[in-house]
């Protein structure tokens, strides 16, 4: 089975509906770092991200997410083998519903695309199933990969459980927080609990600017390259302009 299906599947589900029922998004960031579930992947060095999104008034969405990141150079380096791949470039789609008032369910697929990045074996594209149910400040999801993890061998059925909090506490700033834990399949020495906390600032004009303390629990022997911890505790700040 293609694995681009699901996610084509759910794209044209809202692309054949009338624009006017429609709602597209975009946003730029500048990222003091790229970290991902905890770990740093852009080598503690800044990124620019951008994303599409197009949301549909039945539920359906689909977007695309893209940054630089670092994290597969300074693999190979440290493997004694090159890439050209610095890019992430993320497809997702999925369905957004309320069973009940006041309470969100989201389920999709999201497939990990790293260009250039034929020198890895097994490769690090990775696709992933979620499913997340939020009422009030509070949203829980679960995510489980139907492939190899992320260039980890052997590791299909990996899971990324979270649990995570916006708390406005004025009508410009929200408090936030995450409490999550990353499983590998078949390579449990690979596994972490993740720890955030921060706060986001509304500047107004599509503008928001905020920081977060992360810190992880990973094994730094195992997460260590070229001399830098990628699950380390750090601050990363962030500036973002949606329109």
């Amino acid at each position: 089975m293609n694995r681009f299906l699901p996610a084509l599947a759910l794209a044209s589900a809202a692309l054949v509906a009338p624009l006017a029922q429609a709602n597209p998004s975009f946003s730029v960031s500048a990222y003091s770092e790229y970290e991902f579930r905890g770990l740093g992947q852009t080598g503690q060095r800044p990124a620019a991200q951008a994303t599409a999104a197009y949301n549909h008034e039945s539920g359906f969405y689909a977007g695309a997410f893209a940054s630089n990141v670092s994290w597969l150079k300074d693999a190979a380096s440290a493997g004694g083998f090159k890439t050209d791949a610095r890019m992430e470039i993320d497809l997702y789609g999925g369905y957004k519903f309320e069973p009940t008032k006041g309470v969100t369910v989201d389920v999709g697929f999201l497939r990990y695309e790293y260009p250039n990045s034929g020198a890895f074996n097994p490769k690090p594209n990775t696709n992933e199933l979620y499913g997340s149910v939020a009422s009030g400040p509070v949203t829980l999801k679960y995510s489980r990969t139907i492939s190899d993890a992320f260039g980890v061998a052997n590791s299909k059925g990996s899971d990324f459980i979270e649990a995570n909090l916006a708390l406005p506490v004025t009508d410009k700033i929200t408090l936030t927080a995450q409490l999550a834990h990353q499983r590998f399949k078949n390579a449990k020495p690979l596994d972490y609990t993740v720890f955030k906390i921060g706060a986001t600032y509304d500047l107004g004009g599509g503008w928001t600017a905020g920081g977060y303390l992360k810190d992880t629990n990973a094994d730094s022997g195992l997460y260590t390259v070229k001399g830098k911890d990628w699950g380390t505790g750090r601050v990363v700040a962030f500036a973002t302009y949606s329109f």
